[in-house]
């Protein structure tokens, strides 16, 4: 499930900085494959942080209040991707890509969550899960350091 489009993509840019960010061949036409690969890569970056926390990708038909948050990270990180194929980046573009990776960092580390009416899915598997079964301890631990 994508966060953004192509066409999110040209809106953020501008017709001219979408042209411009990438025209690899010189034609004076944008190259829709760079955009697409960079709009994945940008994606993916989102969910490799979320990941950590929650099922990914986010589930948007579920979780619509999300759709305006993720795109806006996703478009950060997209946009910084295509202007650093032509640098110098620009310090407004350089400075939301870092905010938004710090966001991200907070998700992951569990110190921010994603504000949903609904709970996101968590990611079972981000580590093992201990459980027991069986009877009860005959002994006790404070038992067994007796014998």
């Amino acid at each position: 499930m994508a966060y953004i489009t192509t066409e999110d993509i040209a809106l953020r840019l501008g017709p001219s900085g979408y042209v411009q960010l990438t025209d690899d061949a010189g034609t004076g036409n944008a190259n829709e494959a760079v955009v697409d690969a960079e709009r994945l890569a940008a994606e993916g970056e989102v969910d490799s942080y979320l990941a950590r926390r929650y099922r990914v990708p986010i589930d948007l038909s579920r979780h619509g209040e999300l759709a305006g948050l993720l795109a806006a990270v996703a478009l950060d990180l997209a946009e910084y991707r295509l202007h650093a194929r032509r640098p110098p980046v620009p310090a407004d573009v350089h400075e939301r890509q870092r905010a938004a990776l710090t966001w991200l960092s907070r998700v992951a580390s569990g110190e921010v969550v994603l504000p949903s009416v609904a709970q996101v899915a968590g990611n079972s598997a981000t580590g093992a899960v201990a459980a027991t079964i069986g009877e009860a301890a005959v002994l006790s631990r404070d038992e067994l350091a007796g014998l």
